[in-house]
């Protein structure tokens, strides 16, 4: 029988705090190529100034380890836990805790409300939305992802029906986009999360956005969809923060589970040109 490897929750609770603000504070390389190649390839010279800001934003960002955005997000974490893997205390106290040192300790903007009617903050950014994952090992992996909301608000769901199709598919995207317009601060980054069951397809298209912006999907069917989907988008003219030009998104990132007979559930998760995500692994 196969020991079992345990991991302290003091070890996570670092982890974690070191990836709140290291995701605030450092854009993942592949944003960083993809904003400087827009900016590089953008015709119209108010959104090439525009990105050529946001460039330096995240340069000042990087060299001072300051936050990217004032919006500093609801903290997201993303868990994959080996089967092999014991946790000495609580997961869920350790990611929080982790959490409520880095939002701390960074200086981030504490943005979690208790109740989502009184609206009273909790005052350290906890708790946390934690998903979590069992795979085959003896590791335990821990992506941050802080999302904010102005791009969060903008993200929609819809139950299609089979008939619907592909046209479907590509028309609810682009409708998501249009409507969204301006105010997720693009380029944006477009997850969309195809099949499953309604509270699935919403979690794979907020998985989406984990995938490097430059990594298309795997099935060349899908692979072909986002690169159609991100010509469209792109030119809907709503360009860099919404002052028009051809670079709407940085990509758009398609993930898809089997479903029902009866189904085609299609979610869209829109993150700004902040896609921050960081990962660990213990």
């Amino acid at each position: 029988m196969r020991e079992m490897r345990e991991i302290k929750s003091e070890q996570i609770a670092e982890a974690v705090r070191k990836l709140c603000i290291d995701a605030n504070c450092h854009l993942p390389a592949d944003v960083k190529h993809s904003i400087s190649a827009s900016c590089e390839r953008e015709p119209w010279a108010p959104a090439k100034e525009t990105l050529e800001r946001i460039v330096q934003n995240y340069r000042i960002a990087d060299e001072g380890c300051q936050a990217i955005c004032q919006d500093t997000g609801v903290a997201c974490v993303f868990i994959e836990i080996g089967q092999d893997v014991h946790v000495a205390g609580s997961i869920e106290a350790a990611v929080n805790e982790g959490v409520r040192r880095g939002y701390e300790e960074g200086y981030l903007r504490k943005s979690v409300v208790l109740d989502p009617i009184e609206r009273k903050n909790t005052g350290d950014n906890t708790p946390s939305m934690i998903y979590y994952d069992i795979v085959p090992g003896d590791q335990l992996s821990i992506t941050v992802a802080p999302k904010g909301f102005g791009s969060e608000n903008m993200s929609q769901i819809k139950m299609l029906k089979p008939s619907d199709g592909l046209q479907g598919v590509r028309e609810f995207i682009l409708k998501v986009v249009e409507e969204a317009g301006p105010n997720p601060c693009p380029p944006i980054v477009v997850g969309v999360g195809i099949g499953g069951t309604f509270d699935k397809s919403a979690l794979i298209a907020k998985k989406a956005l984990l995938r490097p912006v430059d990594q298309r999907n795997a099935d060349p069917k899908y692979a072909a969809l986002e690169e159609e989907m991100l010509a469209e988008i792109n030119s809907l003219g709503i360009g860099p923060q919404g002052l028009g030009g051809k670079t709407t998104a940085l990509a758009v990132n398609i993930e898809v589970l089997p479903t029902h007979i009866a189904g085609l559930p299609v979610a869209v998760n829109i993150n700004c040109h902040a896609a921050r995500h960081k990962t660990e692994v213990l």
